[in-house]
């Protein structure tokens, strides 16, 4: 990928604000809560300042950057490949079917597949499966409609909402309960490891989508217009699909549905910094992040020492924004 120097000299800085932004909401927000702790006893390892810093509240706050900023993420990549600021992994119904392969994981009691944790692995084909109904659905030869693919997505939820409750109906006590509360869409503290393979699963495919940038401008033109240009079109789709899948479904095994953060975050963006992916990208990863930990925050301090799931706090922010969303493109939604 070949940046031009004024694109260059803007997306250092737009970089370096979103960085500046990110290192204030990770200095700040693990001091916030219902209990205060001396930041000075913490790093000197007295209790119980240490305990509550180390192992409840950083692992959380590094949770929310890493979930926030890779939903940001998926959302631009599934708002350049069909084309349309109106999607997300909510909205698509890629959330919704990687939500009932994990409640399928969680009610049948899948605890591996392959090796791997069953809650991942079936949140991710859930994901995947959920992606390419929708795309499939909303397609029409090259062209994809903009309100069917709202359509299809709505449809997907309702279909995967329905089979989840029906699952969580035949499931017992003990795991109707764990349905029902990951269903709200959580972040709660976990382990440094679970950080660390999340982390190297995440940042590589971010990575890669940035890396891609170029490809995505092309993609947003027309299909037409980026093959043309010597890009296969159809690969590039595929592996963009997968890759958005893949961390929406990684993402959602560990936290539930998060709603509408890959909406809000990019079109703010957007809206700001124009279409360029090159800088929306990565933007959009620093922003997000940032984001879903000051909600989380808020989550978790707005009504101390109860908590209020983030997934309510971003629903909440979410819907009216995209009711506004809709109603200032309701004329091309029947284009």
């Amino acid at each position: 990928m070949t940046i031009s120097p004024v694109t260059t000299i803007r997306l250092c800085k737009v970089l370096g604000l979103a960085a500046l932004l990110l290192a204030l909401v990770l200095a700040t927000t693990p001091l916030i809560g219902s209990a205060r702790i001396d930041y000075l006893r913490a790093l000197a390892g007295l209790s119980p300042d240490k305990e509550i810093l180390f192992f409840a509240r950083l692992p959380r706050v590094l949770l929310s950057l890493l979930v926030g900023g890779a939903l940001a993420v998926a959302g631009v990549l599934f708002q350049a490949l069909v084309r349309d600021a109106l999607a997300d992994p909510y909205v698509l119904g890629v959330s919704g079917g990687a939500s009932l392969g994990a409640v399928m994981a969680i009610c049948l009691g899948w605890r591996e597949i392959g090796g791997f944790s069953g809650i991942w692995v079936a949140a991710s084909l859930g994901a995947a499966a959920a992606l390419l109904l929708v795309v499939l659905i909303a397609s029409h030869g090259r062209r994809m409609s903009s309100f069917t693919l709202l359509l299809a997505g709505i449809t997907i939820n309702s279909v995967a909402m329905a089979s989840i409750l029906f699952l969580q109906n035949l499931a017992d006590f003990g795991r109707s309960f764990a349905v029902l509360r990951w269903l709200m869409g959580g972040i709660e503290a976990v382990s440094y490891s679970t950080l660390a393979w999340l982390a190297a699963l995440v940042l590589p495919v971010s990575a890669f989508v940035f890396w891609r940038a170029r490809d995505w401008n092309l993609l947003t033109v027309g299909e037409e217009w980026a093959a043309a240009r010597g890009l296969a079109t159809t690969r590039l789709m595929l592996t963009g699909f997968l890759a958005g899948s893949l961390i929406t479904g990684t993402v959602t095994a560990l936290t539930g549905p998060i709603a509408f953060l890959g909406l809000i975050v990019p079109h703010a963006l957007r809206l700001r910094l124009g279409a360029d992916h090159r800088l929306l990208i990565p933007a959009s990863f620093l922003v997000g992040a940032s984001f879903l930990a000051v909600c989380d925050t808020v989550a978790r301090t707005a009504l101390a020492p109860s908590e209020i799931p983030v997934g309510v706090i971003t629903a909440m922010l979410g819907g009216p924004f995209f009711i506004w969303l809709l109603r200032s493109r309701r004329r091309s939604l029947w284009l």
